[in-house]
C-alpha cells in the first residue's frame, strides 16, 4: 500500500510557475511509478505526466507537453511536477499517483499511463 501527500498548489497568474511535490511512503520508492494527474471543475479526471523508476522515461499528456517536467528524487521518496507557462485552463485539483505493478514501469493501457494509488489532491488556480 502506497500513501501519498501532495503539496505546493495555490493560486497564480496566468504565465506563471507553480511546483507541486508528492511524498510517498509505504512502498520502496525506487519501485514505484509515480503520475500526476487532474480534474477541472465539471470535468472528468485526466493524466497529465508520468515518470517510470529510474527518471528516465517519462510520458506527457499533449494539452502540457513543453510546460510541465516531471521527476523524482528516489533518495527523498518523492516526485514532482514543475509547471511552467501556466495557463487558466489547468487549474484544476491535481492528484498524485502511484503504481508498484510492475516495478517501477510505467503501466499503459490505450497509451494511458495507468495507476492504483492515488493522493488527495491540491488545488491549483491560474488567474487571467
Amino acid at each position: 500500500q502506497v500513501q501519498l501527500v501532495e503539496s505546493g498548489g495555490g493560486l497564480v497568474q496566468a504565465g506563471g510557475s507553480l511546483r507541486l511535490s508528492c511524498a510517498a511512503s509505504g512502498a520502496t520508492f525506487s519501485s514505484v511509478a509515480m503520475g500526476w494527474s487532474r480534474q477541472a471543475p465539471g470535468k472528468e479526471r485526466e493524466y497529465v505526466a508520468a515518470i517510470d523508476w529510474s527518471g528516465g522515461v517519462t510520458y506527457y499528456a499533449d494539452s502540457v507537453k513543453g510546460r510541465f517536467t516531471i521527476s523524482r528524487d528516489n533518495a527523498k521518496n518523492t516526485a514532482y511536477l514543475q509547471m511552467d507557462s501556466l495557463k487558466p485552463e489547468d487549474t484544476a485539483v491535481y492528484y498524485c499517483a502511484a503504481d508498484d505493478s510492475e516495478w517501477g514501469t510505467v503501466r499503459l493501457i490505450g497509451g494511458d499511463p495507468q495507476f492504483e494509488y492515488w493522493g488527495q489532491g491540491t488545488l491549483v488556480t491560474v488567474s487571467e
